[in-house]
């Protein structure tokens, strides 16, 4: 597994590597928590990349429901099938109506359905961000690999779906979720991690210049920043620098990009009142 994983240019250690492997073979949900920008998504990217299979996102939000999930119905396919029927004098029945012509299958419904044959890569982002009652409706769904359609009857997957799920703990998930869940905690990587990984999502980057640029972000999480850089930030932050064709950083530089780096006003301010001295060299101005 972390061979293949590293074939697609994303680099796992083994704690991580173990716990994709265990949700692929047992099969069994894989909670994955950790800081934004640690390569949570990208996890299940390159999972599903291994399989061959389309990964199904779910981005969850305050306030999102079964319906969005799961399945809607297509009403103006539906109305415009009754008025055809009409133009035609023929009588439509509740069958024709409701039934899977006109069903629009949500992340959760399209992952039960795939007919395989390797399994869809269910992807459940930022489980934290979902209320209680969502959580209890996931719980069902992982459970049986199967839900009920009132209209049309039960639908259980003939090829389960690898399900991840993600959470950046901006709340406590519940204990029942948990126990069906394989949990693995991603941490930042360590410095000489972050060099290979940039290197690789930026070909061309100067072992010079990553090693800076790792030095300097592993500083920024040191303070009270609101938003700590992680990994896709350190990234985009190389990228803009090697567009600018800088072959070494330094204060100046540092200050034009730290936009990249820091999506907040008051973090900037807070870098800068610390000295970009300090962030590129770790010394006091």
């Amino acid at each position: 597994m972390r061979a293949a994983l590293d074939s697609l240019g994303y680099l796992a250690d083994d704690g991580l590597a173990t716990a994709l492997f265990l949700a692929l073979r047992l099969p069994q949900p894989l909670l994955l928590e950790g800081e934004a920008g640690v390569g949570k998504t990208e996890a299940a990217k390159a999972v599903a990349a291994i399989l061959g299979s389309p990964l199904i996102r779910l981005q969850c939000y305050d306030g999102l429901d079964a319906a969005e999930a799961l399945y809607e119905w297509n009403y103006p396919r539906q109305l415009l099938g009754i008025r055809l029927a009409e133009s035609r004098y023929e009588q439509l029945s509740e069958a024709d109506l409701f039934s899977e012509e006109y069903l629009l299958r949500r992340p959760v419904l399209a992952a039960l359905t795939h007919p395989g044959p390797a399994p869809a890569v269910l992807l459940i982002d930022e489980i934290d961000r979902a209320d209680d009652d969502f959580e209890a409706f996931l719980l069902e769904v992982l459970a049986e690999a199967a839900v009920t359609i009132p209209e049309i009857g039960t639908i259980r997957a003939a090829v389960p779906p690898v399900v991840l799920l993600t959470s950046n703990r901006t709340r406590d998930l519940h204990d029942a979720l948990k126990r069906r869940c394989l949990y693995h905690w991603i941490d930042y990587p360590d410095t000489e991690r972050i060099v290979e990984i940039v290197r690789r999502r930026v070909p061309g980057t100067s072992r010079e210049l990553a090693v800076a640029v790792a030095a300097a972000v592993r500083r920024l999480r040191a303070l009270d920043v609101q938003k700590a850089p992680g990994v896709a930030e350190t990234i985009d932050w190389i990228s803009a620098l090697n567009l600018l064709g800088v072959p070494r950083l330094d204060a100046v530089v540092a200050g034009r990009t730290l936009g990249s780096l820091l999506k907040y006003r008051e973090d900037q301010e807070l870098v800068r009142e610390r000295g970009l001295d300090w962030l590129v060299a770790g010394r006091q101005p």
